[in-house]
């Protein structure tokens, strides 16, 4: 099907779907507690207006702040599914989370102002308290919190994992196992070595480049691992390749010294390398989460000054109270922003693993004269990776330095000859 015949397809026939590999489940959690807090809105609402409780109005239209804030989530996740495809977007819609999250956290920041800003008054003009009603409200108040921080909260494993490469580039989900493959040159032709494991015990695989497949005398494998250990491999021909007769125990970081007739050539394989946690974590529900922690923090603090203005005449406690939270609020309203932040503009997510990434590149002599890494979703990682060399290779041979890179699911790579 052609791309005109096909408006959700991308050029060039493949699709840019970079979402959390929790996607679905958390649009379904964020759509429960909005469920839940507008039930609650209603029916405090309805209730203050019913008993004439201005008290209990004040804390429904709090909670349809609430329940708002967590609309931004629930709708950020639908778009982002429905447009997951849509060729306007080059890289997909996985960053729309973070824009919810960066939006939230700037709503929470003006939450807090109007918070701080409303305590700092009653430290100037305290105003009476009636007990009786607040400190139920509140109450009520903490314990929608814990049920919504409940129904947001649970172990991540929707989604699936999925992979395809084209032209200069490579793309995959966080969980595919790309093999490591290396190219061996000898005097008798140039081989690929890898360690296949799909869905197999794994061994080593030595291919040739060009139709003679080698001699299976005079080809071994020995390992040498960080700690000394060594392993000799015998290989059997499985018909146009090789194949180590043993299984390769794990960790895989070994140099392998790969003899084939009278020369050897020493191989580097190292473990496969994951992103840090920033790199996989869904920011649209940790927005989500925030709001609810928030309200949550303000509603103890608001109970404990509620309680001790109450026992001891102190009201004074109750402003404090507010002020505190405020300053809490802020806190994580800010450490939300400069995150998500980073990543709308595109920021390097983890320099640690851009530093290996380079050095992966580089350790064969070759030069990396241009990288960019940055973040497509929760748990992908798109790169751009210009190299200098003086060796006849092509993408397919640098992707595969590379394929130990987990979470790498959009891999564009230039070569130029020096």
């Amino acid at each position: 099907m052609s791309a005109a015949a096909a408006p959700n397809a991308h050029p060039g026939g493949h699709s840019h779907v970079f979402l959390g590999a929790a996607h679905a489940r958390n649009e379904r959690r964020a759509w429960m507690v909005i469920w839940l807090c507008g039930a609650m809105m209603i029916a405090e609402i309805a209730g203050g207006l019913l008993f004439g409780s201005i008290a209990l109005v004040a804390d429904g239209m709090h909670m349809s702040t609430h329940a708002g804030a967590l609309l931004l989530a629930a709708l950020a996740y639908s778009y982002a599914h429905n447009h997951a495809e849509d060729p306007r977007f080059t890289f997909g819609t996985g960053k729309l989370g973070d824009l919810a999250g960066f939006t939230s956290a700037v709503i929470l920041a003006m939450i807090a102002l109007l918070i701080g800003y409303e305590a700092f008054s009653r430290f100037l003009q305290p105003v009476p308290i009636h007990f009786a009603e607040a400190i139920p409200i509140a109450c009520l108040g903490l314990a929608v919190n814990v049920v919504s921080g409940w129904l947001l909260m649970g172990p991540d494993g929707e989604g699936h994992a999925h992979g395809h490469s084209h032209g200069g580039h490579s793309h995959g989900q966080e969980g595919d196992e790309a093999d490591e493959t290396h190219r061996v040159a000898t005097s008798a032709g140039a081989f690929a070595l890898e360690v296949f494991e799909d869905g197999v015990p794994p061994r080593f695989r030595l291919t040739p480049d060009t139709d003679v497949p080698p001699l299976v005398d005079g080809v071994t494998i020995e390992t040498v691992r960080p700690d000394g250990t060594r392993q000799m491999f015998a290989m059997a021909d499985r018909g146009g390749w090789l194949e180590s007769v043993q299984t390769i125990p794990e960790p895989h970081e070994f140099v392998a010294h790969v003899r084939i007739g009278a020369e050897t050539q020493p191989v580097a394989f190292a473990e496969p390398e994951h992103a840090s946690a920033g790199a996989h974590r869904d920011n649209n529900m940790r927005a989500a989460m925030v709001h609810v922690m928030a309200d949550a923090a303000v509603s103890v603090l608001v109970i404990v000054g509620l309680l001790l203005a109450r026992l001891f005449g102190w009201l004074w406690m109750d402003p404090l109270a507010g002020l505190i939270g405020a300053c809490v609020i802020a806190s994580w309203s800010r450490g939300l922003i400069l995150d998500t932040g980073a990543i709308l503009l595109d920021m390097t997510p983890d320099r640690r693993l851009a530093e290996n990434l380079r050095r992966a590149i580089e350790s064969d002599g070759d030069t990396i004269s241009d990288l960019h890494l940055w973040r497509l979703g929760p748990g992908h990682l798109g790169a751009i990776v210009s190299v200098r060399t003086r060796e006849p290779w092509g993408p397919d041979h640098y992707r595969a330095k590379l394929a130990r890179f987990r979470g790498l699911s959009h891999v564009t790579v230039e070569v130029r000859r020096v």
